[in-house]
């Protein structure tokens, strides 16, 4: 696994003004889909994909298609859904799943109430999205479940991370 840090200038500002307690609330989920959206286009750089011939008005050519199976998005509940609308504009044939945990807050070990998830991910590319990666139990929960369901190519889409949460990921994938 590795850490990419979108460093543009336009999600900067979108993320300074989220993150401004003046904020208003529409404002608020506006900017978290719209910073979704950019960040996905960043997350799907490595999408799989497979060349096509097709029939253009002129002629034909070769192209490009996403393969199947489609990619399976999974907000973590509650929180990731506010992400869900950013990255299904940009990938709308995306199977949704979704993934319910809950940390207890004395262990800050994180467990599963709720999954709506195809029952095997083999060959699926899977994106999870979290908006705060803070300690990273849930994270780290939620990527090992993926996998114990098949899914080889998982990318967790964040808002913001806390060196600690950072450091839990690393820990438990070996990031590159």
């Amino acid at each position: 696994m590795k850490v990419h840090v979108a460093n543009h200038p336009l999600i900067a500002h979108k993320l300074t003004v989220l993150r401004d307690k003046k904020t208003d609330s529409p404002t608020f989920r506006h900017l978290v889909e719209e910073l979704v959206t950019l960040l996905a286009y960043e997350a799907t750089r490595d999408m799989k994909t497979a060349k096509v011939l097709i029939e253009t008005p002129v002629c034909p050519t070769s192209g490009l298609r996403m393969v199947k199976p489609a990619p399976v998005v999974v907000p973590i509940l509650r929180a990731g859904l506010g992400m869900l609308e950013g990255m299904t504009r940009l990938i709308p044939t995306a199977e949704v799943g979704f993934l319910g945990m809950v940390r207890d807050e004395k262990t800050l070990k994180a467990s599963t109430y709720a999954n709506r998830l195809p029952d095997d991910l083999t060959g699926r590319q899977c994106f999870v999205l979290d908006p705060m990666l803070a300690t990273g139990g849930t994270l780290v929960s939620a990527i090992h479940y993926l996998l114990d369901k098949g899914a080889t190519d998982v990318t967790a889409i964040c808002l913001l991370a806390a060196p600690e949460g950072l450091a839990t990921l690393e820990n438990a994938f070996k990031i590159l």
